[in-house]
């Protein structure tokens, strides 16, 4: 994925990719490649590539988006039908579906404009009636979604190619027609997390792919079945909503940097009102690490005062005629009216009110809008940033011990409340301070009886863990640091232990953690899920220690994930074979519901260890997001035979 080609929307790619002849769709991959290294030149709205010395490449973007075929011209003998355009096409970023406006229709039918459903209306807006069933044309969509991320798994991440990203694209966009944002947005988000591992991009995470297409397949499986409310959630909302909420006086509370893998960027300042509830002001936009770091310092406007995110997160609003959507985001309106006001310190109302509810509660809180898929109000098709609503969000009042080293480098443990918690770096970025300032805080374990007060975002893991967003200043209590725009210095920290704290003395006694002989095994299936969507259902039809995997598994008690474990490797080997014979097809839609029912049961685990962890009771998921059983194949819940 080239990031100095403009975002091409995904009905433009499916229908190039679809125009090509099956000699040409072989060389797509190498088409990629090779425009992805060819100089680009910008003028205006006009994006030019030198394929080579005598044909140029142009890719017109009124608005920054590519919405249309035509826009894309090639100046090759062959053009229109030519290999470059759908090389440009597929080597772009894929633009957010929610921006991307209707391709005008073509005069005649295009090979991609003739699969999938006819266009149906979008999704009932906020407040309407709730759709009782799945339509026609969705449930035809979701089927086309089902076979598209299917065929993913199948081929894992080097297989999955230019010519199948096509095919997720057009199921993604017929899904969008069809009222399904939430769906589309979610196999976008695999597209970019595929483009992304074939490109060796640094900010690529295996998990995240694999939790996007994860999210794919149980929407599809869900979706035809799915009635009433639960039909409501997982259709998913274009736009938020916003609804008048009066007169607001707002605190600042921290900013926090954003730069994702789909080529946004930008700044969220997260403020909290009289009854401690948050709201958020993002300013989120394409770019990079330079604008995630510049736009801390670049005013935004709220009604007709004009802060920057680092001024707000310490200074306050006062705001009549306010606008918020369900997930807190402040509205900016012609009628909202916003003065700037004074702020308030983390040690006082109301925001000290914040770190006073019991950790226990603010984890199974987390916990209880952590059910794997975004959150019912679409969060995949929404700018980055305006899907967190806070849920998530740690105030722990912690004492550093020391450093622990993972496998993605070192975190902070610390204490809290005799429990040992582990904060590591939000982001790796190295444009971004986090790595940073976590190394300078990890001196604070020498200054004996040092308290801090942090802002951390919880992960699911069998130990307690979270990533660490913003910390009280170690020498002015009265003052926070965002650790993710902000550097601390030397000078910042205590040079001597705190007063009171005789030298050598130990800190408060932490828990350790459990050892590795009793921690339940269950990576022996994670590692399996995520070995399928890496190198696809050949990696598991090797031999191999299946049987000893599944063995251990059922000896620790989680007899489920030993089925599950076995069924997996089953249907990866499983190959019929016709009356001479031959090898058939493989059955990619019985592994990839098999690696469905694996992925479902690993995240309902995840969260199980990690809320005994923390000490607390497991919450119940919400019905639009609980692993089910319905007509059709089904999926095995977790914990049917008494395992977690």
């Amino acid at each position: 994925m080239s990031p100095h080609l403009p975002p091409v929307s995904p009905a433009v790619t499916a229908q190039l990719v679809a125009a090509l002849s099956p000699r040409l769709r072989k060389r797509l991959d190498a088409g990629v490649a090779k425009i992805g290294g060819r100089p680009v030149v910008r003028e205006g709205d006009v994006v030019r590539v030198a394929v080579d010395d005598d044909t140029d490449l142009e890719l017109h973007a009124p608005g920054g988006v590519v919405t249309r075929a035509e826009a894309i011209r090639c100046g090759c003998l062959l053009a229109p039908d030519c290999l470059h355009r759908a090389a440009a096409a597929s080597a772009a970023p894929v633009a957010d579906p929610a921006e991307s406006p209707e391709p005008a229709p073509p005069s005649a039918p295009s090979p991609a404009a003739a699969t999938g459903p006819a266009p149906a209306p979008g999704p009932a807006p906020a407040g309407g009636p709730v759709p009782a069933s799945a339509t026609p044309a969705q449930r035809a969509a979701a089927v086309a979604l089902r076979d598209a991320a299917a065929a993913v798994l199948e081929a894992g991440i080097d297989g999955a190619g230019a010519v199948l990203q096509a095919e997720l694209l057009r199921a993604a966009h017929t899904a969008r027609l069809a009222g399904l944002p939430r769906a589309a947005g979610r196999a976008v988000a695999v597209v970019t997390a595929l483009r992304a591992a074939r490109g060796a991009d640094p900010a690529h995470r295996l998990s995240d792919l694999t939790a996007a297409l994860r999210d794919v397949l149980f929407l599809a499986h869900r979706l035809p079945d799915a009635t009433g409310p639960e039909l409501a959630a997982l259709c998913g909302r274009v736009r938020q909503p916003y609804a008048p909420d009066g007169s607001l006086r707002l605190y600042g509370l921290f900013a926090e940097p954003v730069l994702t893998t789909t080529g946004y960027a930008g700044t969220v300042t997260w403020t909290c009102d009289a009854s401690g509830r948050l709201c958020t002001v993002p300013d989120v936009a394409p770019g990079g690490a330079d604008r995630a770091m510049g736009s801390a310092d670049r005013a935004v406007r709220v009604g007709d005062t004009a802060l920057t995110p680092r001024e707000l997160s310490r200074a306050g609003l006062a705001v009549s005629g306010a606008t918020v959507s369900p997930t807190g985001r402040l509205g900016a309106g012609a009628g909202v009216r916003a003065v700037r006001a004074s702020g308030a310190s983390w040690h006082a109302e109301p925001l000290d009110r914040l770190w006073a509810v019991p950790v226990a509660e603010q984890v199974g809180r987390a916990l209880a809008g952590d059910v794997g898929l975004p959150s019912a109000d679409d969060a995949a098709v929404r700018k980055p940033g305006d899907d967190r609503d806070g849920q998530d969000l740690l105030f722990l009042d912690i004492t550093v011990v020391g450093t622990v080293q993972e496998a993605a480098g070192a975190c902070l443990l610390a204490d809290c409340d005799g429990l040992a918690v582990r904060l590591a770096a939000a982001h790796d970025d190295p444009a971004l301070p986090h790595r940073e300032n976590l190394r300078l805080l990890a001196l604070l374990a020498s200054a004996r009886g040092t308290r801090l007060r942090v802002v951390a975002r919880l992960t699911p893991a069998p130990l307690p863990r979270a990533l660490l967003l913003a910390a009280s200043h170690p020498t002015d209590p009265d003052a926070h640091v965002d650790l993710g725009l902000d550097r601390l210095r030397r000078a910042d920290l205590p040079a001597t232990p705190a007063p009171g704290t005789a030298p050598g003395a130990r800190s408060a006694p932490v828990a350790q953690p459990a050892s590795a002989a009793d921690e339940a095994p269950v990576h022996l299936l994670r590692r399996r899920v995520h070995q399928a969507v890496s190198g696809g259902r050949r990696v598991l039809a090797f031999p191999g220690s299946r049987e000893s995997e599944a063995a251990r598994l059922r000896r620790y008690g989680l007899g489920t994930a030993g089925e599950l474990l076995a069924e997996l490797h089953d249907t990866a080997a499983q190959r019929a074979r016709d009356p001479f014979g031959r090898l058939l097809p493989a059955d990619t839609g019985r592994f990839a519901r098999a690696w469905l029912g694996a992925a479902l049961y690993t995240e309902e685990v995840d969260r199980a260890l990690c809320a005994a962890a923390w000490g607390v009771g497991l919450p119940e998921p919400a019905p639009a997001d609980r692993p089910r059983t319905g007509p059709g194949p089904a999926i095995a819940p977790p914990g049917r035979d008494g395992s977690p």
